[in-house]
């Protein structure tokens, strides 16, 4: 079956993409990481050695041995959402800088117990940080992590803060609710695509729909604003996650980071494989059996590459490959949609409209 993605690692392109040509996205990044990083490294600098270190490395300021490192610091989607949403308000960007904070915060606080949990030994072309300092060091500066978000939000002392504080440990229980959820995935046979799109909107969706509010929420929006920002990005994170399971068993690890057939390797039940079994036909037939075996095997950490190859090519086979890059473009559509609904500046509007793109469009 023809997926209109035949490069391993080929980007999902939306059905109608905006014309980008009046916006930098690189700059836009770039903007959001220059005026989060100082106030995100002060914030860290508050804890306690080693955590203040541990967490160093993984955001790629150190390398292992506490030498200054120029790694890979993600994407940076989250904190031009959260300058973006301060704009959207009519505010200044720099209005949204702790919200941005905060929200990486929780989002690395997630990234470093999510790869303990799964066992990942690599995260942006380096050693994940249980490998390098241990599992208690990981699950220590993630909850620091955590902390550390709300106390940068609280400091401010205003209403705004308190509100924007309430949303982000919503958004943190529904993030917590989505990793619990993907995990039990992983014990089952099989998991309904309804089930895995709640998940996917909770671990990942919850998240950025906060991202895109809180800006907005310090800003001095009302709860109706920040609700219509919060439901682009609640779409946005489907996307975002549908093109992400795309590449957990198709990306290029020299893209991604991470093994060949990575989610496939840790049994993870996400949109590809459900939608595969839900599909009916041969090939789904046969890629449940197979599944079910694999559930029960005792060397699946032995298989070699051909195997996963194999259970890769039946999820494609049966569907579920060209099904999830559909509901890419699909939530990318809705989040668009969404913003019909906040009376924004039209550069603001067009840039969401360029980082939505972003998101469907990306091979890491």
């Amino acid at each position: 079956m023809s997926t209109g993605m035949e490069t391993r690692g080929e980007p999902v392109t939306p059905v109608n993409p905006v014309d980008n040509t009046t916006v930098d996205i690189a700059a836009l990044l770039e903007r959001g990481r220059t005026l989060s990083t100082p106030v995100l490294k002060a914030a860290v600098d508050r804890l306690a050695p080693p955590m203040d270190t541990v967490a160093a490395y993984h955001f790629g300021w150190i390398d292992t041995q506490g030498r200054p490192a120029d790694g890979d610091g993600g994407k940076a989607v989250r904190p031009a959402l959260a300058l973006l949403s301060a704009e959207a308000a009519g505010a200044a960007a720099e209005v949204g800088v702790p919200g941005a904070v905060a929200v990486e915060l929780v989002h690395n606080f997630s990234l470093l117990h999510d790869d303990l949990m799964d066992g990942d030994e690599q995260r942006r072309h380096r050693d994940t940080v249980w490998k390098v300092h241990g599992p208690a060091q990981a699950i220590l500066v993630g909850d620091a992590l955590f902390a550390l978000a709300n106390e940068v939000l609280l400091e401010l002392g205003t209403v705004e803060a308190g509100r924007a504080t309430r949303r982000l440990t919503t958004a943190t229980r529904k993030l917590i609710d989505g990793q619990a959820q993907d995990i039990s995935f992983e014990h089952r046979e099989r998991v309904t695509v309804e089930e895995c799109l709640e998940m996917e909107g909770n671990k990942t969706g919850a998240l950025l729909a906060c991202a895109v509010s809180i800006g907005a929420v310090l800003g001095g929006v009302d709860d109706r604003t920040a609700d219509t920002l919060e439901a682009y990005g609640y779409h946005l994170g489907l996307a975002f996650q549908a093109v992400d399971d795309l590449l957990g068993i198709w990306g290029d690890p020299d893209a991604t980071g991470k093994q060949t057939w990575s989610d496939l390797r840790q049994r993870k039940k996400s949109l590809p494989v459900v939608a595969a079994l839900a599909a009916g036909g041969p090939a789904s037939e046969r890629l449940g059996e197979l599944l079910s075996a694999d559930a029960k095997s005792n060397d699946f950490e032995s298989f070699s590459e051909k195997e996963f190859a194999t259970r890769a090519a039946l999820i494609e086979e049966a569907g579920g490959r060209d099904w999830t890059a559909q509901e890419a473009r699909r939530q990318h559509a809705v989040a668009i949609e969404a913003l019909d609904g906040v009376d924004m500046p039209p550069q603001v509007r067009a840039q969401l409209t360029a980082l939505a793109d972003f998101v469907v469009v990306r091979k890491r």
